[in-house]
């Protein structure tokens, strides 16, 4: 990078830093450092949920998942908007009435306290490990651009955030969110409109539409049904209905948004305009991927976006590198040629144009087959790289083709992006092990000072954790997807004890608690067993505690609750 690149990354990394150290000084109890003191309105409420959620992930690899596999992940938010109106019904009210810390709390008053520690366990194991590969994304950058050890980067990565979030707490969050999200918005729509402005002249944004569509990079609604299928719209609209359910109901890194909200109304409307808001975000984040496919046809693409992992191939096999280079070289001619002979004979409504488009897609699969090789080549080495180049794609574009000064806030970007949603879990973090597992087990109860104590070395210990997460992320493949399949293997059976002590009245807190447990091991198998995508596994999770709660009635009678 350009020394005014450098500039403009470290003073916006530093310029946030500062700001979160300065808006949440003078914590005096843990009421302000885990809820902010339940003052945020409800555009707050709104730019956190967002950015907790959009982490770096969604910025550095959902562009690379678009450009690989076509904008059908889309359909993975399909049934969040039906979630956000079941959760503002049923779970905010309740959480705001109880005016709890964390959503486990709930738990304890409806069935007991093993209840309440075995599901605050379930999110802290799953919401840890997803949080230590959303310190990783980022990591990959500084460590491309600066050609570091990626263990290093890790730790600079996750130590810088680990300042104001320890210092701030919610407060801290809560506001720097909503900056570093309105930046994030700002710079990827600039983003994309140089994408479109860099391609070749004479080619516009329907032309680059068109190529992307003939490649198949514009499936946005897949209605085939396979239970094996990631990405189609069943598994969209009802796994990612209960997916959405669980996650922004149950999972504390989203529930510690909106109980910073001052009430119902302003906790709803940030949750309800989420729901609005994030399918189209989601898709217009795709799209650039699917934009950077025809790019990249019509220009020379590299043969593997991961530099590093290439440059490797090369040194300890290089006859097979520059065997897989010429067949390369050739290829790439031959698909930017009929890249662009397609554009002509459209725009010339030629006769052909059938024909051309045939060979161009023949032409896709061999570039395709040829980067599975190489890839092949790269993972079979003893070279510790990832098993794709999916998070590298965005990332290539952006450091060989925008201006100065532009790389250095893309990359700052994908930083705050990182944080946003990292600073948010950590704080979850410390809030669920400190009061559902730390404080419960502790018999003399703290003082406001100690407790505050307490939340920050909970925060800083996460923190820790959460790198050491990172330093095994390398193997995980497309990070979007790996987070997601972490979380579906969690999030059913949590939501399943929600939905449990919501509408099922009648169970009590030992069939619950044995339930989540078969239901768990049954969600592990399934996905062990390989029988259905991951999306389908927070239904059968969810279904799953429901089903041997009711069969568990035989077993403990049902007994009414106190009202």
């Amino acid at each position: 990078m350009s020394n005014i690149d450098w500039f403009v990354l470290v003073f916006t990394l530093f310029a946030v830093v500062a700001y979160g150290v300065f808006i949440g000084r003078g914590q005096k109890s843990n009421e302000s450092y885990l809820k902010a003191d339940s003052k945020m309105p409800w555009y707050i409420v709104l730019l956190g949920i967002m950015a907790t959620q959009a982490s770096a992930i969604t910025f550095l690899s959902a562009p690379g998942q678009a450009y690989t596999d076509g904008m059908r992940f889309v359909q993975y938010y399909f049934g969040l908007p039906l979630a956000m109106i079941v959760i503002c019904i049923t779970f905010i009210p309740i959480f705001q009435r109880l005016n709890v810390y964390t959503a486990y709390e709930y738990l304890e008053n409806r069935f007991d306290k093993k209840t309440r520690v075995l599901t605050s366990l379930l999110f802290l194991f799953s919401r840890g490990l997803s949080t230590g590969i959303s310190i990783y994304a980022p990591s990959i950058i500084l460590s491309s651009v600066l050609n570091w050890n990626i263990y290093l980067t890790n730790i600079l990565t996750g130590g810088i955030l680990l300042i104001y979030t320890y210092v701030g707490g919610a407060k801290a969050i809560a506001h720097t969110q909503k900056l570093q999200f309105l930046i994030i918005l700002g710079t990827m729509a600039f983003a994309g409109y140089l994408l479109v402005q860099n391609m070749p002249n004479g080619i516009g944004f329907k032309d680059a539409l068109y190529l992307a569509g003939k490649s198949g990079k514009l499936n946005v609604i897949t209605t085939n049904f396979d239970w094996k299928d990631k990405y189609n719209i069943w598994s969209g609209i009802f796994g990612g209905f209960f997916l959405a359910l669980s996650y922004f109901g149950t999972d504390q890194s989203q529930v510690g948004r909106y109980i910073t909200a001052k009430d119902n109304t302003n906790a709803k409307m940030g949750l309800l305009l989420n729901g609005l808001v994030k399918i189209p975000m989601q898709f217009a984040i795709l799209l650039i991927g699917a934009l950077l496919f025809a790019f990249f046809s019509l220009k020379p693409a590299p043969i593997y976006f991961n530099e590093r992992s290439y440059q490797y191939l090369k040194e300890t096999k290089p006859a097979q590198a520059a065997v897989f280079e010429q067949e390369h070289q050739a290829l790439q001619l031959r698909f930017n040629k009929e890249s662009k002979e397609i554009l002509a004979k459209k725009e010339n409504h030629s006769s052909s144009l059938n024909q051309s488009i045939e060979s161009f897609k023949a032409t896709q699969k061999e570039v395709a087959a040829l980067h599975g090789k190489v890839e092949e080549a790269i993972n079979s080495s003893n070279y510790n790289a990832e098993k794709t180049d999916t998070n590298y794609i965005f990332l290539y574009f952006v450091k060989n083709t925008l201006p100065v000064g532009m790389i250095g806030l893309l990359f700052a970007v994908i930083f705050l992006a990182s944080w946003g949603s990292i600073s948010a879990a950590l704080n979850s973090l410390a809030s669920s092990s400190l009061k559902d597992v730390h404080l419960i087990f502790n018999k003399n109860k703290p003082d406001d000072e100690l407790e505050l104590r307490y939340s920050r070395l909970h925060t800083l210990a996460w923190g820790i954790f959460s790198i050491a997460v990172a330093m095994f992320a390398t193997q995980m493949g497309s990070l979007i997807e790996a987070v997601n399949v972490l979380g579906s293997l969690f999030y059913g059976p949590i939501l399943g004890i929600f939905l449990v002590a919501f509408y099922f009245k009648k169970i009590k807190g030992p069939n619950v608690f044995i339930s989540a447990i078969l239901s768990e091991i049954a969600v592990i198998t399934v996905y062990k067993l390989d029988i259905v995508s991951f999306l389908w596994l927070n239904i059968i999770g969810a279904v799953a505690v429901i089903i041997f709660s009711t069969i568990g009635l035989l077993f403990y009678p049902a007994k009414e609750l106190d009202s």
